[in-house]
């Protein structure tokens, strides 16, 4: 019987850890989190120095008797869950639950930012105790999360709609987007006009220069520039004229250098710009590769170190092996004489590593037959940008040349790659190209060829070409551009980032576009106006940041977490109650526009249901008169005219209409609301069976709200029967019932059963599918 018990939030993580522990390690998985704040209530006793209300989550009471039951006569106890503050949590709350009369364990947290032989045996070896502080920065934020969302999101819903939340750190993320949104709604273009030379030397090739200065005046798009076509034509005609001679040569080599490894906001950022993956995504791909991928004979191996990490910190023997392997696979040319060093951001949690591969031993296309696509490919995303950032950097020549022409210089660049350098294995991507991007770029690889040029050589002119060009708005961002912009602001840390993007979209203050950039709807737009002007401290990015600064000061001692919840919370509850009488009341008063009403002819306002925007009667609910509207390219509003169909209506014979609803499209009558009748867009089909249980009715064939087929009676609200199994009109071989029920999945196949009560009939009609092997 084991000795020990190790206890970890996955199982997937439970099975690698067992293969490494042996007999003496029992391993069970909490599945995550045990207990919670209720979902009911704000469960934070305010006047109680904000303790918390904790309570099992719902389905886990049977995982936390399970874990107590195997707590029992073990000789130590070992909490692994994740090296960070959730993992904290998670196990502080195990303890709590598993320590009682019965466990004479101790209880011991260990820690490892890899799941490997070497470094959970070295873990269980070196036990800690449970970090108070780590646990306590962690339960701040939650409580703040909670007092923020459960208490501002019911005013949203009594001011606009039921459904609508807010959050601490999401509501700031959107009044990013939405200031970037109105950044380019107010962006005026400048005009400006490029001029390029192509000019001959003494020797070939011919060559490309670009007009950089007038007189003494540097050439920028936005201060100083041609301003239209006109004075372009001018410059050209005068230019036509002029003595072209080389004024200045300057060669230069110029290093690239590597990009350390990946922290887990570079991460998703990357996965976004090669592998299009959003956030979320990428964080569950990372997730397997961490927690072990079963590798034929060698079992479950985790592939990379913890995938939650703002450090760019790499073990020594991390460091010595990669040299090694880069020397073996690229040459010593390839190898700097002292491992490249990169410095953390400040307030990065060292204790962690950087993201990177577990081990050499197993590069991409070795563990390449076990991996899905999406794993290969961004565990050789990690393999490669880890590889690269201990490699010497890439070297070029580069020449700049200036070159006079009347009171006017242009200047050509050129450039050729020496020494590719770390840029054979990897170079990092770009979000957004600059829109008046220069040709000599210090981080264009691009290879640009010059002639031997020297100063005072005479050029011979071949064109002068003229081009128009706009000044660009700032792009929208995407999500990898968001997750960027938060960084750097300091909102939000590596665990938050995707779910951040997750929740922003999913409650539709955000959309994305066709090119996945993220715009704001208006109901985006209007619960960030009313948020500013009510919370403005909730809402203001460098407050937001000084929360997680605090945070990070009761993670190291230094902050006493009710005094920080109590310093938040006075104001917080002033501008509480301010808003409740003040905010703009929108569910009332809707937002007007110019449409009147097809009914009295008063202003249609647009108002939010569950469905999403419409246009309503200000006159409600007087007048019931509503619209469904579409926004075009530029916002406007497009009115949706009524699609009338061929179907009468059951009540009143009137003709139907195309109507939306909460849950989709139906069929409503043209007499609405005089006449209520409506109907579902898909018709029951017969089944040629009679319902069993009021023997009146027949079962029909219909779908659900969420599109799934079921089988009910067509008696219904009078007769409730209904199954999810089809019907089939044959008689059971058994009990000779007149019918039995056919059902089929990937686990089981088809299988034929009757409904008969204590009729043991079952059949297997066709196995399941299987892989080929």
């Amino acid at each position: 019987m084991a000795k020990n018990l190790v206890i970890v939030e996955s199982p997937a993580k439970a099975k690698t850890l067992s293969k490494y522990l042996g007999r003496d390690y029992q391993v069970k998985a909490s599945v995550g989190h045990i207990v919670d704040l209720p979902k009911s209530k704000l469960g934070v006793a305010i006047d109680n120095g904000f303790e918390p209300e904790y309570q099992v989550i719902h389905g886990k009471g049977k995982i936390v008797t399970e874990l107590r039951q195997a707590a029992k006569n073990k000789d130590n106890i070992f909490l692994a869950p994740d090296p960070d503050r959730e993992g904290e949590a998670i196990a502080w709350h195990i303890a709590d639950r598993i320590r009682d009369k019965h466990a004479r364990g101790k209880v011991h947290r260990v820690l490892f930012n890899e799941i490997t032989k070497r470094a959970v045996q070295e873990a269980i070896k070196h036990p800690q105790e449970l970090d108070r502080n780590l646990y306590e920065a962690q339960q701040t934020r939650r409580i703040l999360d909670r007092l923020v969302g459960y208490q501002i999101s019911p005013l949203l819903w009594k001011k606009v709609r039921r459904g609508l939340s807010a959050g601490r750190v999401q509501s700031v993320a959107v009044r990013i987007i939405c200031e970037r949104e109105r950044e380019i709604q107010a962006f005026v273009p400048i005009e400006y006009w490029s001029i390029t030379a192509q000019l001959d030397g003494e020797q070939p090739p011919t060559f490309n220069a670009r007009l950089a200065r007038i007189g003494d005046q540097r050439l920028d798009p936005e201060k100083f520039h041609v301003e239209n076509d006109q004075h372009a034509q001018a410059l050209v005609a005068r230019l036509r004229e002029a003595t072209w001679t080389v004024a200045k040569v300057e060669r230069k080599e110029r290093r690239r250098f590597p990009t350390p490894p990946f922290i887990t906001s570079r991460l998703q950022q990357e996965a976004s710009r090669k592998l299009g993956f959003v956030p979320s995504r990428t964080m569950r791909i990372a997730q397997r590769l961490y927690e072990g991928i079963e590798l034929g004979n060698e079992g479950a191996v985790g592939l990379i170190t913890y995938m939650r990490t703002d450090s760019i910190r790499v073990s020594p023997e991390a460091v010595q092996t990669v040299r090694e392997l880069i020397a073996g696979r690229f040459g010593k040319e390839y190898l700097p004489a002292q491992p490249n060093t990169y410095a953390s951001k400040k307030g990065a949690q060292d204790a962690h590593e950087a993201i990177r591969p577990t081990s050499t031993e197993y590069p991409p296309e070795r563990v390449a037959p076990f991996l899905s696509k999406e794993e290969l490919a961004l565990y050789t995303l990690i393999w490669n940008r880890f590889v690269a950032s201990q490699m010497v950097p890439a070297v070029f020549d580069q020449t700049a040349v200036d070159i006079s022409a009347a009171d006017t210089s242009f200047r050509a660049s050129g450039q050729i790659m020496k020494f590719d350098g770390f840029i054979r294995v990897y170079t990092e991507g770009r979000d957004d190209e600059p829109a008046n991007k220069k040709e000599d770029d210090e981080d264009d690889e691009s290879e640009r060829t010059l002639p031997p040029l020297r100063e005072g050589e005479r050029l011979t002119l071949h064109e002068l070409l003229p081009e128009q060009h706009f000044t660009q708005p700032p792009p929208r961002f995407s999500q990898a551009t968001l997750i960027k912009e938060l960084e750097e602001k300091g909102i939000g840390r590596p665990s938050t980032y995707a779910s951040i993007m997750s929740t922003i979209l999913n409650k539709e203050y955000v959309s994305e576009d066709k090119s996945r950039r993220l715009r704001p709807t208006e109901l985006g737009f209007l619960v960030t106006d009313l948020l500013v002007d009510a919370f403005p401290d909730i809402l203001n990015v460098e407050f937001t940041a000084g929360m997680e600064g605090v945070l990070d000061q009761i993670e190291e001692g230094k902050e006493q977490w009710r005094n920080a919840l109590q310093q938040f919370y006075a104001p917080f509850q002033r501008d509480l109650e301010h808003a409740d009488e003040r905010m703009r009341d929108v569910k009332r008063e809707g937002h007007p526009t110019e449409f009147k009403c097809a009914t009295c002819g008063a202003d249609m306002v647009i108002k939010w249901g569950r469905g999403g925007e419409f246009l309503a009667c200000s006159r409600y609910p007087e007048c019931k008169y509503t619209r469904n509207f579409t926004r075009d390219p530029e916002g406007n509003l497009q009115i949706v005219e009524d699609e009338v169909t061929d179907e009468k209506c059951d009540v009143c014979g009137r003709p139907m209409k195309l109507r939306f609803g909460r849950f989709g499209k139906f069929l409503g009558c043209t007499g609405y609301p005089e006449c209520k009748g409506v109907r579902s867009l898909v018709r029951p089909v017969p089944t040629g069976v009679q319902c069993p249980d009021c023997r009146e009715g027949e079962i029909m064939e219909k779908r659900s709200r969420n599109g799934k087929t079921f089988y009910s009676c067509n008696r219904y609200p009078k007769c409730r029967f209904a199954t999810w199994d089809r019907p089939i009109p044959e008689p059971c071989p058994v009990c000779q019932a007149p019918f039995i029920v056919e059902k089929t999945t990937k686990r089981a196949g088809t299988v034929r059963r009757c409904l008969v009560e204590g009729c043991k009939y079952q059949e297997t009609v066709s196995e399941p599918e299987t892989d080929a092997v």
